[in-house]
This record gives structure tokens, C-alpha cells and sequence, in this order.
């Protein structure tokens, strides 16, 4: 990987604009953590609250991410972090930003497939909307000066990188829909536990996978300004192709689309599995 260039490492962060963040963020995320343990008390499962924590966890594994997509927390004096990993600081905010860039989308997704009102056709529209969260959070973050994307990317508005948005559009829609498939096959609750490998299979496989091209362009030595520009197109485009994937796998979109939902297994659980035929007398 390309070092971290002095003048970043050495920027001056913003501590207000951290405070911003953390605190906003994370007052958020216990919000929301209250809504979804009340939705799981309601369906009777920790689904909900699970894909938060779940995706809170796999915070853990930013330092990742960020080696890949050349990005770097601002951490001169006064910066509050948890960890530091290749060299790259971790903010207390990158948990809660988690659970309210990814999670809350995903929670919202599972739910209205889980009631079967979500069409496949529906779940481009949440790629969007994930889309501009994804600009409106990074966008925030980087123009408050708390961290910035220092590689080389290219279709930058207000120095955000696009491609970024476009690719966590399409990791948080195929975690959306790939938890909702776990769900509709576990038979036990502790089953959904899987959503904690769920998360980074689906944030890394996304990110890495469809990412591939722009990571290597903007570390490869000597690239073309034309290349950075193909490569960075082509990831959009493979992002894109994977919510078209993901779209086909929206459990219950055939039974949205007729007007019909089918009963939850719970509520048949009183009916006798093969009941007799009535005869109406002649």
C-alpha cells in the first residue's frame, strides 16, 4: 500500500467537528437501538437488533477499508479513539456511524421485506436513497475536518469520492437482502447470530469485489489520469450490477406483487397442517 502522506497525518483536526459526530451519532444510534429492541419485542426475535450490533461490530474491521480506499482520520492532539491498526486511528465514531450509515437502512429494508411490501424494482430506489446518505454523512465528515479520502480518486464533489457512495449503496443492499434470506431459513433464533459473519462477508465482498478496480488504480504506480477515470467508472458499473444480483433474491417480491403476503408461520401455527376437505351438502 501507497504511505500516508505527511501533510495528512500531520492535519489539523477538527474537535468540534469531532464532537459533532460522536455525539450526534452515537445519540442516533441509541435511538435506534431502542426502536429495533421494540420491534424485536414485537415479532418475538432479536433480528432487528442484532443487525445493529452486527454491523457495530464490524467497525472493528475499518482499518481495512481504509488502507484500500486511502483514507485517514485526522488524529493530531485531542482526537478520541478506541484503536489504532497500519497505522490509521479509529474514532469512537465509527461504530455509531455504522450502525446509522449501514444499519438503519438495513433494518428498515429487512422490514418491509419481512412484510412482503418491498419489490424487487423498490430496491433500487433504496440503493439511492443509501446512496445520498452515504454523501450527506461523508460529505459532513471530510468538509468538518475529520478525516479525508487522500488517494488519488477521481469524480470527487465537495472532496468526496462518488464511487464511495455508490459501492456502500451496494454493500448495504446485498447485506439487506442477504440477512433477510437468513432469517426466512433459520428455525432458531441463535441461528441469526450469523448475521455478525453476514456483515463483513457482505461489507468486504461489496467494497473489495466490486471496488477491485479503483483500489488498484489508485495505487498503482504511475497510472494514467485516463486509467483512474476507467477504473473508477467500472466499479460504479460492477456496484450497480450487484444490486441488480441482489434484487433478484428479495424473498417474498412474487407474493408483493400479486397484492398478496403470506401468512406469517406463527399465525398457521394453529391450523391443522392437512385439514379435510368441506362438503357442502347437494
Amino acid at each position: 500500500m501507497t504511505a500516508t502522506p505527511l501533510v495528512v497525518t500531520h492535519h489539523h483536526l477538527n474537535l468540534t467537528g469531532q464532537n459533532v459526530l460522536t455525539f450526534v451519532s452515537w445519540a442516533l444510534t441509541i435511538i435506534l437501538l431502542a426502536v429495533t429492541i421494540e420491534m424485536g419485542r414485537r415479532e418475538r426475535s432479536p433480528f432487528y437488533v442484532l443487525i445493529v450490533l452486527a454491523a457495530m461490530a464490524g467497525a472493528f474491521a475499518e482499518a481495512l477499508y481504509d488502507q484500500a480506499f486511502s483514507l485517514y482520520f485526522y488524529s493530531t492532539h485531542g482526537m478520541q479513539t478506541f484503536y489504532t491498526a497500519f497505522d490509521v486511528p479509529q474514532p469512537v465514531w465509527t461504530h455509531s456511524g455504522y450502525a446509522v450509515l449501514y444499519a438503519l437502512p438495513t433494518v428498515l429494508i429487512t422490514y418491509k421485506i419481512r412484510r412482503g411490501s418491498l419489490t424487487s424494482r423498490a430496491l433500487y430506489a433504496w440503493a439511492g436513497v443509501e446512496f445520498l446518505m452515504s454523501c450527506v454523512f461523508e460529505m459532513t465528515g471530510i468538509n468538518i475536518g475529520t478525516y479525508t479520502y487522500w488517494g488519488p480518486h477521481v469524480f470527487r464533489v465537495f472532496h468526496y469520492p462518488l464511487v464511495i457512495g455508490a459501492l456502500e449503496a451496494a454493500q448495504t443492499i446485498c447485506f439487506a437482502v442477504a440477512a433477510s434470506q437468513l432469517r426466512q431459513r433459520t428455525t432458531s433464533s441463535w441461528r441469526l447470530l450469523g448475521l455478525f459473519a453476514l456483515f463483513p462477508v457482505t461489507f468486504f465482498g461489496a467494497n473489495f469485489g466490486a471496488g477491485s478496480a479503483v483500489i488498484i488504480a489508485i495505487h498503482a504506480a504511475h497510472v494514467s489520469r485516463v486509467a483512474l477515470y476507467l477504473c473508477t467508472v467500472l466499479s460504479v458499473v460492477f456496484a450497480i450490477t450487484l444490486v441488480r444480483f441482489a434484487a433478484a433474491f428479495v424473498p417474498g417480491s412474487a407474493a408483493a406483487a400479486g397484492g398478496r403476503v403470506a401468512p406469517p408461520e406463527q399465525h398457521r401455527a394453529g391450523l391443522p397442517r392437512h385439514a379435510p376437505p368441506t362438503h357442502q351438502p347437494v
